[in-house]
């Protein structure tokens, strides 16, 4: 069996996807978790000097969608056919774009926050009502069974609900949703022991 050493910050930011399917597929790993003060030191030493990296039996793969892609490959949570593979793909990097307009290093709280309250109310309602419409009456967004695309949903709208709780409440599926991902039994109890962090 492999050894895993997934390596980010004490966060759940852009580690969580690949810690949740950890935690579903119950496939052991390292959770390594760096201080932002000892980040400096530690840069020089990853590749590209950016984290989360994961370390598969010595090598290490960067960039945090393609180790979480990697890792639902591996086990069974990309889509069960090519077809649902390239949806749930599709569905991650759709959410991806909307987290990347945030932004998340600026340090001005007042720059931040306007910033933040503009995305939220005038870019997310675009988001929501497409993803909404994709999932439609289905259990999970690609296929009979969840996907990693279900855990990214979860694991985005989660950090996006912190800022603005109201959000979805206009899209009851997709609240739905996060219920369904939150009542597995392994994300459930994943979701109890992780350390609670900011974001």
């Amino acid at each position: 069996m492999p050894h895993y050493k997934l390596t980010y910050f004490n966060l759940r930011g852009r580690a969580e996807i690949s810690r949740y399917v950890f935690a579903y597929s119950g496939k052991k790993y390292e959770d390594h978790r760096i201080e932002a003060a000892d980040w400096p030191k530690i840069k020089p030493t990853i590749p590209f000097g950016k984290v989360p990296v994961l370390e598969v039996d010595g090598v290490i793969i960067h960039q945090s969608l393609a180790i979480a892609r990697y890792l639902a490959r591996e086990t069974g949570l990309a889509g069960q056919t090519p077809v649902e593979q390239a949806l749930a793909d599709a569905i991650v990097d759709t959410i991806d774009d909307f987290m990347v307009l945030f932004p998340w290093a600026e340090k001005n709280q007042d720059v931040r926050t306007q910033a933040f309250n503009d995305i939220l109310t005038n870019k997310a309602p675009e988001l929501l009502k497409d993803l909404d419409a994709f999932l439609g009456d289905k259990n999970w967004l690609v296929g009979k069974s969840v996907t990693w695309a279900d855990f990214y949903w979860d694991v985005c709208s989660t950090t996006l609900l912190s800022y603005k709780p109201d959000l979805a409440d206009n899209y009851p599926r997709l609240l739905a949703l996060r219920d369904r991902v939150q009542a597995l039994p392994a994300i459930a109890a994943w979701l109890q022991k992780r350390p609670k962090t900011i974001m």
